[in-house]
């Protein structure tokens, strides 16, 4: 593989254009691995460093991770507003999962530790198929896949207008169920060195799931978006104005609700 230098190694991210300048063919050793190897050692070690390091500093808890099926494939949708939501959404859940990250992101030596952590990469200004080849493979051997809803991180903490279409897209083409996150208060994580440690709540929604379609149009897809990205608001909001502990009791509160509704059912019967 090509390496480049390192003035050019973020070309990408700061042009314009967003582009990755490297040849598709680059990227091809890392789809091959993710399509053909579950994330191995590597991802448990840093998935339980990264854990350690969210819960002392960043007080990150989750609420409502018992909705992410525990077998089958599942396609994971948060809101993306730091480096730190790849290791936030795995925190809670068992279930390993690939993610699709920028390719800017592999260089060396960090490169290593994503492949082998079930990071693949994607092209940005590009139309990459590639990607979306690696994340159908890893959803048909019934693995978990995250993909953010809006494409690219947000720079204010707050959620964009629109998502992209391509969480519609793979949700269509494989009828993999999604799960809706919102990761609240990870946009200020990088603030950690002005000694600021915001809370982290990450909320996991209820699954949906599509019948497949082959080919979807861009219509199609972005109307499975926007509904995906319609739960993810409202689970932002939510946190937003009632805060963690607003969200907690609220949720209690419908849990204690369906279980005297099942109580009532059984006795009926």
């Amino acid at each position: 593989m090509s390496r480049l230098r390192r003035s050019e190694q973020f070309v990408g991210v700061t042009d314009a254009s967003h582009r990755d300048p490297r040849p598709a063919e680059h990227f091809d050793a890392f789809h091959q691995r993710t399509r053909e190897r579950e994330p191995d050692a590597v991802y448990e070690a840093v998935r339980v460093l990264t854990t350690l390091w969210a819960f002392t500093f960043f007080r990150a808890r989750s609420i409502s991770s018992e909705k992410v099926p525990q077998s089958g494939p599942v396609i994971l949708a948060p809101n993306h507003g730091s480096f730190m939501d790849h290791f936030l959404l795995a925190a809670f859940i068992r279930r390993k999962i690939s993610f699709m990250a920028k390719s800017q992101l592999f260089q060396p030596p960090a490169q290593w530790i994503y492949t082998h952590g079930g990071v693949f990469p994607l092209r940005r200004g590009h139309r990459d198929e590639e990607a979306f080849v690696t994340a159908r493979a890893v959803l048909r051997r019934g693995g978990t896949v995250a993909m953010y809803c809006e494409g690219s991180r947000s720079r204010d903490g707050k959620l964009n207008e629109r998502p992209k279409p391509g969480i519609g897209r793979l949700a269509l083409e494989t009828g993999a169920a999604v799960v809706p996150v919102a990761i609240h208060g990870s946009s200020k994580v990088r603030n950690w060195r002005k000694g600021e440690f915001p809370k982290v709540t990450v909320q996991y929604g209820d699954p949906i799931r599509w019948e497949p379609v082959d080919a979807p149009t861009r219509d199609q897809q972005m109307a499975v978006a926007e509904e995906i990205f319609g739960d993810i608001k409202v689970l932002f909001a939510g946190l937003e104005s009632l805060g963690r502990k607003g969200v907690l009791a609220r949720v209690r509160e419908q849990r204690r609700l369906e279980r005297r509704r099942g109580k009532k059912r059984a006795a009926t019967v």
